[in-house]
C-alpha cells in the first residue's frame, strides 16, 4: 500500500537521538498507530514496549535484535518484526525511510 487513507497525524514530531531519527505518530480508526519516518545513516540502538514490524520504504540497513546473533541486511520493500519488552541496534547504511507498525 502506498499511502494511508483515513487517518489522524500526530503534528509533533517524535525526534530521537538528536535528530538523527524523527517521525510522526499516525492514528487509525480502529485505534491502531503506526510511526512514519526517516533514520540518516549511523548507529542507533531502540528499545521496544510494544512488538513491532519496521516497514523499509526506502534506504539500507543491517539490524541486530537483542539476544540474536547475526546483522541481518534489509532494504526497500522489507520488513522485520522486533519482540516487545527488547531492544535492537540498527546501522543504516543509507536514509532509512520507514513505517513501524506497533501490534
Amino acid at each position: 500500500m502506498s499511502q494511508f487513507d483515513n487517518i489522524s497525524v500526530v503534528k509533533q514530531a517524535n525526534i530521537y537521538f538528536d535528530g538523527r531519527c524523527v517521525s510522526h505518530t499516525v492514528l487509525f480508526p480502529d485505534g491502531s498507530r503506526k510511526t512514519v519516518g526517516v533514520i540518516f545513516p549511523g548507529s542507533l540502538t531502540f528499545n521496544t514496549g510494544a512488538p513491532e514490524t519496521m516497514e523499509i520504504n526506502a534506504g539500507r540497513c543491517r539490524v541486530k535484535v537483542a539476544g540474536e546473533s547475526d546483522w541481518k541486511t534489509y532494504g526497500a520493500g522489507e520488513k522485520f518484526s522486533v519482540p516487545g519488552d527488547t531492544s535492537f541496534a540498527i546501522e543504516t547504511l543509507e536514509t532509512l525511510d520507514y513505517v513501524c507498525h506497533f501490534e
